[in-house]
């Protein structure tokens, strides 16, 4: 850390320079002796990118930074929160805590927070802000918190890991085996310290091969905000050995969407033509593959098998997009002229051989308006296209 990035006119001048050109911030060079262009830059980055991920943090005064991969790569205040309500106690332990954004909601329900990081430069900035933000009874550590665990006599209710990509692997991590520390075989130590460990990991790993690779889960936890999965969460529970619950939550501006059922449940689906009303579900519930399990417990109806595309005749409440159906046509292009006199809608491609990009191209619709059109499959195996009027939640 530099100290001096804390004195008021240089936080004053990150204050006044959020919303300039970093480019040309940078070619001015810095007006400050002991703090250079970079790391101002770093600083003005870094806060931007707390804006809407994390108010708090953002609206603090004097706050230090780490680097914007650190930001980029921590919990948002809204999943944060949401994972501080799974696991109830006195005791947890973050063992990869990072820039700590976790332990301060867990420091919300829990009586004691321990915060390890084995970067030490970022954990002196997480226990400083700690300070700044008045936050009790989190200990901030500069240590592998796996190590630390093995040192310790402490046990905890809760252990709660975030681990990060290998640093050989490139790309996007699919498999746990890609990510440290890796977990699997250190379950049974872990359970010697807590009585139940909460693992979020990316939200592109594959549910069922996750849990695979794990044992004694209890839950899972898909969570979206404005439709886009932010994390997967597996929580474990000591010598657990009852079925699984999948649950989905899907956070947006004015309400949450929120499903759940039990994984490996046999549910079958019933199959129909577009009826009044479609419904597309939410990308939590897409990426926990309850596709029949929702179309039975909503008593709702699929277009066919691999659309995931649901339709009633009745409107319900429903943790997706729901739409009028105004038409069902299969695809003429003349037809459909007529029926978008503007040329616009807003189209999407479900179980059919193009891709919008393609429709796009080929029938010159632009995007927009009050249009939406579903390119789909029906349960006849025929390719159709919905046309519909969007129904706000």
């Amino acid at each position: 850390m530099n100290s001096h990035i804390l004195n008021p006119e240089v936080q004053q001048f990150i204050a006044d320079h959020l919303n300039t050109e970093i480019t040309k911030l940078i070619l001015k060079g810095s007006p400050f002796k002991e703090v250079s262009v970079q790391e101002l830059a770093n600083q003005i980055i870094a806060k931007q990118k707390c804006k809407k991920k994390l108010p708090t943090w953002f609206s603090a005064k004097n706050l230090y930074y780490p680097p914007k991969l650190s930001i980029e790569q921590t919990s948002s205040e809204i999943t944060a929160k949401y994972k501080s309500g799974l696991v109830l106690g006195d005791k947890i332990i973050d063992i990869t805590g990072g820039f700590g954004i976790d332990c301060y909601f867990f420091s919300k329900q829990f009586k004691q927070v321990t915060h390890c990081e084995i970067n030490k430069e970022l954990s002196d900035i997480v226990k400083y802000n700690y300070q700044q933000l008045k936050t009790e009874h989190i200990k901030t550590t500069a240590i592998n918190g796996f190590d630390y665990l093995k040192q310790t006599q402490d046990t905890f209710d809760c252990i709660y890991i975030d681990p990060s990509r290998r640093d050989d692997i490139k790309g996007k991590v699919f498999l746990l085996k890609d990510c440290q520390p890796y977990i699997p075989p250190k379950i049974d130590f872990f359970f010697t310290k807590a009585k139940h460990i909460l693992i979020k990991v990316s939200p592109i790993l594959d549910i069922s091969n996750t849990l695979k690779d794990l044992k004694n889960v209890k839950e899972v936890h898909i969570v979206a905000v404005n439709n886009e999965v932010k994390e997967l969460l597996f929580l474990l529970q000591k010598e657990f050995k009852g079925e699984i619950k999948i649950k989905t939550i899907n956070f947006q501006k004015n309400s949450v969407q929120e499903f759940e059922f039990i994984f490996e449940d046999k549910a079958e689906s019933k199959y129909a033509m577009p009826l009044t009303y479609l419904y597309e579900p939410n990308v939590a519930i897409l990426k926990s593959g309850g596709f029949h399990q929702i179309a039975k417990q909503l008593n709702i109806f699929k277009l066919h098998q691999h659309s995931h595309l649901y339709t009633s005749n009745e409107i319900i409440n429903f943790p997706g997009r729901r739409f009028k159906v105004n038409q069902t046509i299969t695809y003429d292009k003349k037809k459909l002229r007529k029926l978008l006199p503007h040329k616009k809608a807003n189209i999407t491609s479900r179980n059919y051989p193009k891709t919008v990009a393609q429709f796009r191209k080929e029938t010159k619709i632009k995007d927009g308006g009050e249009i939406y059109i579903f390119l789909t499959t029906n349960a006849k195996d025929k390719q159709i296209l919905v046309i519909c009027s969007k129904i706000s939640n």
